[in-house]
């Protein structure tokens, strides 16, 4: 499965609920090294922009896979920067004002970040690979 498929799959998991941050984890979890249930563990606290609207959970969920599989403070500024320009904000709180005010619906705003990122991140490998 690959790890749009992943992250889409977790986000649409009704028995559980996949915070961004936890989807965008969670979907690299084993190159990583880690197992489902320790990424999961990792992004608990992160949904939400940090459970008070800061940092989408999303990006903050990114910056840690790149951190984890050895990336440098470059590309992720370049991914922040590119998510800024995007979408004008790297908070959730403003992210959801914005979403709000073009009458989307949370979870579809939501899921598009967590997918929007996870191909970033995607190919950001397939650029280093290459």
């Amino acid at each position: 499965m690959s790890h749009i498929e992943r992250a889409e799959a977790l986000r649409n998991d009704q028995t559980v609920h996949y915070n961004c941050a936890q989807a965008v984890l969670v979907a690299f979890a084993d190159e990583m090294g880690l197992s489902e249930e320790q990424a999961f563990g990792l992004g608990a606290h992160f949904g939400g922009g940090m459970r008070h609207g800061a940092t989408c959970g999303a990006v903050t969920g990114a910056l840690m896979v790149l951190g984890e599989l050895g990336y440098n403070e470059k590309d992720a500024g370049c991914i922040l920067r590119e998510f800024q320009q995007r979408h004008g904000a790297l908070d959730c709180a403003a992210l959801l004002a914005q979403s709000r005010q073009r009458g989307e619906e949370k979870k579809a705003h939501c899921d598009g970040l967590v997918y929007e990122l996870v191909q970033t991140l995607d190919a950001l490998e397939e650029q280093e690979g290459s």
